[in-house]
């Protein structure tokens, strides 16, 4: 899909996979300084890739290494893939490279190889120097049952044991959680007297049963494990420091550094309190251990980087929503006890970003409210970006894709869609980072990991709720953020089709759904279903399944019921009402409509997966070598992007 200027956003396609390109048009209005700060912000982004490929699977690094060998052998150059086999290759090979690692970025099963394990091992007998023992990686590639799942949340299992993830080594689920719970205490007995908020336990590093049965954690700094990625990333953010465009900006990079040669978590909530405080300038970046969705046990956090440029155009919208935090909290419909009496420091904008990396490349979210921490965001706020260039590109890609009229249930919601979806849409993920992840209270003395695998989903659900909530208030109107009391009906509609059908086209058949995202969809489609009472209804016409919504009053009141319970399971920490909701509407698909759904979707030739090619920076320098400038390139294929990632970004040995 072309954009009226020329920009060619759409990329190959591969499995169930398809590459775009985002572009960075604020890129050419930044200054000089401000763009080597992007560029050196975006090199410490790029070096952490080898640590997320580690996190999510031990063997993830050399299996990449081994693929890349055979590749440079056997396909590159003047080899081209011409037979079955090498073709299914180098699929495999891409699906590696857009997971970072062996696992589905999504579903979180093992990717099996459609190329045979005879075949590839006579490629790797052939190799002058393989890069590692190369044996011992067949059963982890060829084999479905060895280490099946990246992240496995079946009620019941042990979730350590049965998750690939690399965060925990020798351990089981119920020793983790004894470790945690007693550094929790153990920190109340010290610290408690002095009100010192704790940190977030175990989210840096690697925790390791030694040979004399002890538990013990490997710290994730300079001098520790990833060291090697650590140490370039902090050269690079030492390298932004003289770009920085403020001394405050200069003092947030300056406390990551600290965090980053200390792996203290004290030090990493001083980073996060002074990076909420800064509001000034036109960049802004996201760099390190963040988010724990890569955990079964919501610990964990997998390394993640974005450079930002603030679309000032755009940002008034959501400094708008912001601006008014104070009256959605207190016109929630959620319990007095959980909302906030003052919200503090919730500032959003709307920003291009300008790099990509670790967990957030290829496939990147397109909103993000940080900390997570719940004690800064109640004392000191949050910020909230959505991401304007990725939405626009992920709505060029779309245009014209079918799903509409395949899946919509007649022709007055197409218009409706059409004419007030991209609006609705980019609203509600406003209203779902900005206000939404920062809204309402912990009791005081819940532990933050209560609800421990369901963490994740709850959390989501509450944001989307709220957004789902307030899309429909008339202040909106007011606002001027929607044109009219019609308008969020296109959201309902557009939410309720996709957590009750359209996102099954991402399960395969026979799979429950485990993605904390998609559950949290499920979950709320499924109970409002469920409580309906006639004001949603499934229907069939010439034999397809659609959803029809016959009351969009009543459903507001349903997702004002579902949030108030849902702020409730999280602020009083209730694990076994978290549980059930979960797995009552979350999890199971219905077999049937999941055939139906993913034929339907076939027949529409489109990827259910979309990630992004990162533009290449290049570094412009006079005759002497000093730098001058910095230019943006966007030839580069997938294929180049990755092999070059990997051989200039490489820093861990496996």
């Amino acid at each position: 899909m072309m954009d009226k200027g020329g920009f060619s956003f759409t990329g190959e396609r591969f499995a169930d996979l398809q590459i775009l390109r985002y572009e960075v048009k604020a890129f050419s209005q930044l200054n000089f300084r401000q763009k080597m700060l992007v560029y050196c912000l975006a090199q410490a982004t790029l070096y952490g890739r080898d640590i997320t490929f580690d996190q999510q699977g031990k063997y993830n690094l050399r299996i990449r290494q081994l693929l890349e060998a055979v590749y440079a052998l056997f396909v590159d150059g003047n080899n081209p893939v011409e037979d079955e086999e090498r073709q299914a290759f180098v699929t495999y090979l891409k699906r590696v490279w857009f997971s970072n690692g062996i696992y589905h970025h999504y579903g979180c099963e093992k990717i099996m190889p459609e190329f045979s394990q005879e075949w590839f091992e006579e490629k790797c007998r052939q190799l002058p120097r393989p890069p590692h023992d190369w044996q011992q990686l067949m059963p982890v590639m060829f084999n479905p049952d060895f280490m099946p799942k990246r992240v496995n949340k079946t009620d019941g299992d042990d979730l350590i044991l049965t998750s690939a993830c690399h965060f925990y080594e020798g351990v089981n689920q119920n020793e983790v959680e004894a470790f945690y719970n007693k550094m929790k205490r153990e920190y109340e007995q010290t610290e408690g007297n002095n009100k010192q908020q704790p940190p977030l336990f175990g989210l840096n590093s690697t925790l390791v049963k030694t040979e004399n049965g002890t538990l013990e954690e490997r710290v994730w700094k300079t001098d520790g494990r990833y060291g090697a990625a650590i140490k370039k990333i902090v050269y690079w953010l030492e390298q932004a420091t003289q770009y920085a465009e403020s001394n405050r900006q200069k003092h947030v990079i300056e406390l990551l550094i600290k965090y980053y040669q200390s792996g203290d978590l004290r030090h990493f909530d001083d980073y996060s309190i002074e990076w909420v405080g800064v509001h000034d300038g036109d960049i802004d970046f996201i760099n390190g251990f963040i988010e724990v969705y890569g955990d079964p046990l919501a610990i964990k956090a997998t390394w993640e980087g974005i450079v930002e440029i603030k679309d000032k155009e755009a940002t008034r919208r959501t400094q708008t929503i912001s601006s008014h935090a104070q009256w959605f909290e207190d016109h929630s419909p959620v319990d007095e006890r959980f909302k906030k009496p003052l919200v503090k420091g919730v500032t959003a904008n709307v920003v291009e970003a300008a790099m990509l990396g670790g967990e957030e490349y290829p496939s990147t979210a397109i909103g993000i409210n940080l900390p997570n921490a719940d004690w800064i965001r109640a004392e000191y706020g949050s910020k909230s970006v959505t991401i304007s260039n990725l939405t626009h590109a992920y709505s060029q890609a779309a245009k014209g894709n079918g799903m509409l009229n395949e899946f919509v249930v007649d022709e007055q919601t197409i218009a409706l869609i059409d004419k007030y979806g991209d609006t609705c849409d980019d609203l509600h993920t406003d209203l779902h980072e900005c206000l939404g992840h920062g809204s309402g209270r912990m009791l005081e003395g819940v532990d933050p990991d209560a609800l421990k695998a369901y963490g994740s989903t709850i959390e989501e659900a509450r944001a989307d709720l709220f957004g789902l909530y307030y899309i429909a208030d008339a202040k909106l109107v007011q606002l001027g953020l929607v044109p009219d009391r019609e308008s969020y009906r296109a959201s309902y509609y557009t939410y309720l089709m996709n957590g009750l059908m359209t996102q099954l086209v991402r399960i395969k058949p026979g799979h429950a759904i485990e993605e904390a995202h998609m559950r949290n969809r499920a979950l709320i489609a499924h109970w409002v279903l469920d409580h309906a009472e006639g004001a949603v209804t499934m229907v069939k016409r010439n034999g397809k399944t659609f959803v029809e919504i016959n009351d969009y009053t009543r459903l507001r009141t349903l997702f004002a019921q579902l949030l108030a319970e849902v702020q409730r399971i999280k602020s009083e920490g209730d694990y076994e009402a978290a549980r059930r909701l979960v797995e009552t509407y979350g999890v199971q698909v219905d077999a049937e409509l999941h055939q139906e759904v993913l034929k339907r979707y076939e027949a529409l030739n489109i990827a259910p997966y979309k990630g992004f090619l990162n533009p290449r920076m290049i570094l412009v320098t006079d005759n002497e070598g000093t730098p001058v400038d910095v230019r943006l390139d966007y030839s580069e294929t997938y294929t180049q992007q990755m092999l070059r990632y990997s051989r200039d970004y490489a820093t861990l040995k496996p």
